[in-house]
């Protein structure tokens, strides 16, 4: 029988160069790991709107939480902003992807809709020439989004869809349903989409809620089941105050079974002054 050679002991001075190898990879990974979260974190910082447009008679507030995984980032966004005539502009979205290219990619969105509604006559219009100024930039990328325009002067509301989950409304006697407006699809995949414009006059007091998928949607229940959970939420609080309101909503998003990122944002209106003229649906 052969006998085999034993073989050579690993000396303790193997062992601690291999040690501080080692510890040194890792070193280097979680430098590299911290760099990029800070530069996701950044990137987030930069592309929400560190404060929201209110007005006598509506307050507004927002709310967001970053996916749970990777690298805490992701493409949901609100926005909002004072137009030239003096109207309020609000959007809310969700970029496809979760990662440093869906925030970038959500900036330009964001950016895009801004310059849009400057000069678009509606929020239809809107959404449209902001589509095309996408689809111009060549990215592989797409937005569902939603974007309201509210009138200071008739306290009247108009919205158009491109894609994007329905908003959710209340009145302060507890009233409260799901804006199924019609819509058009989502920005940056086809050219000339029209997106249709739905107008309502905010009559009574209450609350009119935007929101992103990762609120409502996930494997713990259907869309459906998380629009019907907001709409008694919203209903049960039209009357609170709006950061409030917003903060409840988006604990909605907790129960939904998945690590995606979610939006909220919320307009609390007043009721509309009686001498202001009614032009569109009333909420009452």
């Amino acid at each position: 029988m052969t006998r085999r050679r034993p073989t050579r002991s690993v000396s303790a001075d193997d062992l601690l160069t291999t040690l501080g190898r080692l510890t040194a990879q890792a070193r280097q990974g979680a430098e590299l790991q911290h760099a990029r979260v800070e530069l996701a974190e950044a990137l987030q910082r930069e592309m929400l709107p560190a404060v929201l447009p209110a007005l006598p008679g509506l307050s507004t507030a927002a709310r967001y939480m970053p996916a749970r995984d990777g690298l805490d980032i992701g493409g949901d966004w609100y926005d909002g902003f004072v137009l030239p005539d003096g109207a309020l502009g609000f959007s809310v979205g969700d970029v496809q992807g979760h990662d440093v290219e869906a925030a970038a990619f959500m900036g330009q969105v964001r950016i895009g809709l801004r310059a849009a509604a400057a000069v678009a006559l509606d929020p239809g219009e809107a959404l449209s020439r902001a589509n095309d100024l996408l689809l111009s930039a060549d990215s592989s990328l797409f937005a569902t989004c939603t974007f309201l325009r509210f009138d200071p002067v008739t306290w009247e509301l108009e919205s158009a869809r491109a894609g994007h989950v329905p908003a959710v409304w209340a009145t302060a006697d507890g009233r409260a349903g799901i804006a199924e407006d019609e819509g058009g699809l989502p920005l940056g995949i086809a050219p000339g989409e029209k997106y249709p414009v739905t107008r309502r006059r905010l009559a009574p007091a209450g609350a009119f809620v935007l929101l992103t998928d990762g609120v409502v949607e996930g494997p713990s229940f259907p869309i459906e089941e998380g629009l019907a959970r907001v709409a008694r939420l919203v209903g049960a609080g039209a009357g609170a105050d709006a950061g409030r309101l917003a903060a409840a909503v988006l604990e909605v998003a907790e129960l939904t079974g998945h690590s995606d990122d979610a939006a909220v944002l919320v307009l609390r209106h007043d009721a509309a002054p009686d001498r202001r003229a009614a032009r569109g649906a009333d909420l009452d």
